[in-house]
């Protein structure tokens, strides 16, 4: 349970786009230390954590983070990937979902569009960003995406200053090769 490169990365880009948080309902998956969900709540952003059910220790994890920001009015659930859940069906329409490198496994890549779209389905405007480390060129997730009706934009590094090996004074994401997107409904489905 440490920061990912892909945590740094996706919290540049909230911070980039600050100002468009206050009072936006956003769930973060997959959370862990929840840099990215922390920053949005720091933001003004009504931020939800979330983690694996099976995981008890990330689920505590996500508190102490809470804690640790003095942000302990933060909700914080378990949420298993592929899984419907009563805390997945208890969850508002979100207009944002936060995703640091939880396309990781992908074994799992199924299960969390499982779970994505469920969300979208609660708020078809709803976005999904995410970033994650190029591991492979043997997988492609745009292909998923298609099949799930859902598409993608990739978000130049460069335009939201991601593109050093330092970002805010972390060393993090160093010589990674992240990406990031925005994953929404495709257009003829809405």
């Amino acid at each position: 349970m440490y920061v990912w490169p892909c945590a740094v990365v996706l919290a540049q880009y909230l911070w980039f786009h600050r100002r468009s948080l206050p009072g936006k309902a956003i769930l973060e998956i997959g959370a862990g230390v929840s840099l990215p969900g922390i920053l949005a709540a720091k933001c003004g952003a009504e931020v939800i954590l979330s983690d694996s059910s099976e995981l008890p220790h990330c689920l505590e994890v996500c508190q102490q983070s809470c804690q640790m920001n003095n942000l302990p009015q933060l909700q914080v659930i378990g949420l298993t990937w592929g899984h419907i859940s009563w805390d997945l069906l208890a969850l508002p329409p979100q207009d944002i979902i936060l995703a640091s490198d939880v396309f990781f496994e992908p074994e799992d890549f199924e299960d969390i569009l499982t779970t994505i779209y469920f969300l979208m389905h609660k708020n078809p405007k709803v976005q999904l960003w995410s970033t994650y480390q190029v591991r492979s060129a043997d997988w492609s997730l745009e292909a998923l995406l298609y099949k799930w009706d859902m598409k993608c934009v990739h978000i130049p590094l460069e335009s939201f200053d991601a593109d050093k090996e330092d970002i805010a004074e972390s060393a993090l994401p160093g010589r990674h090769t992240v990406e990031m997107l925005v994953i929404s409904f495709a257009k003829d489905s809405l």
